[in-house]
């Protein structure tokens, strides 16, 4: 079997599945069962698959068309321009998420620890890491993740301190200048409804923001009024209709809450700064 039919045949296959993109899925994991680039494939067409690789890639269409997503299958997802490690144990980092390191970096930086709440793979508190050229502390409660994070951070030589806790509860009062989090968000009736590859393969941990998917706004914002120093700032990611319930839980003592839009015009970002006067 060539690359060139291999990759034709596999394309068929699943689109016949269901799964979309299929070329670009079948690109990435032919291109990954055969250890080269994309590109690679379509320069090389002609080029024999030899019998491992070709028991690789069947294997991970299999999984692919059971519903396993692309990133847990490759071990790897693009964010902000880097490449992170991803398994099953932590939330695949989605380009939404970019709107919110981007609105982080946007803020005044008051004196205080950079903190990213529930930092799963580690993919914010990294980026922001260097992107600020700063000292991270990311929070996480499973020890799954962190160590998924741990990795992420080790070969990015990012300056992140990794804390394992429930939200913020280990950090010192008014010992942060800014406070970043992707909580989950998704409500609770809504799970079953999800993509399958979301539903039966992302951590439910992750997903589950309770009843309205509201409950760990609500923590959070609370636990972010704790830890951070008066004037210090605030930046949650949103999910779709909830920009005013959280809207409505900043109030005093934040100041200057302002809701930020994705590019298909959904509030994807709300940021609020702590009374400055205490």
């Amino acid at each position: 079997m060539t690359l060139g039919a291999a990759l034709q045949q596999a394309t068929e296959l699943l689109a016949r599945g269901g799964v979309e993109p299929a070329r670009l899925t079948a690109e990435i994991l032919l291109a990954y069962a055969v250890g080269c680039s994309r590109s690679y494939l379509y320069g090389h067409p002609e080029r024999e698959l030899d019998r491992i690789e070709w028991i690789h890639f069947g294997r991970y269409l299999y999984e692919r068309l059971q519903g396993k997503p692309t990133q847990y299958i490759t071990g790897r997802q693009e964010f902000y321009g880097r490449e992170f490690r991803v398994t099953p144990a932590v939330f695949i980092p989605r380009p939404e998420t970019e709107h919110l390191v981007e609105a982080a970096l946007e803020l005044p930086r008051p004196p205080g620890a950079v903190v990213d709440v529930g930092t799963g793979s580690g993919a914010i508190a990294v980026t922001l890491a260097l992107e600020m050229g700063c000292a991270v502390v990311a929070t996480e409660i499973s020890w799954a993740a962190l160590e998924v994070a741990r990795e992420n951070v080790r070969r990015l030589a990012a300056p992140v301190d990794l804390v394992q806790c429930d939200l913020a509860a280990v950090l010192a009062d008014e010992s942060a200048g800014l406070v970043v989090s992707n909580p989950p968000y998704v409500a609770e009736s809504d799970i079953a409804r999800l993509q399958v590859e979301v539903r039966d393969w992302e951590p439910r941990l992750a997903l589950s923001g309770g009843a309205a998917g509201l409950d760990c706004y609500a923590r959070l914002i609370g636990e972010a009024a704790r830890i951070l120093r008066p004037g210090g700032w605030l930046a949650v990611e949103l999910g779709a209709g909830q920009a005013e319930a959280v809207r409505g839980m900043l109030g005093r003592p934040w100041t200057q809450v302002r809701l930020l839009e994705d590019l298909a015009g959904q509030w994807r970002v709300a940021t609020a700064q702590l009374d400055p006067t205490g």
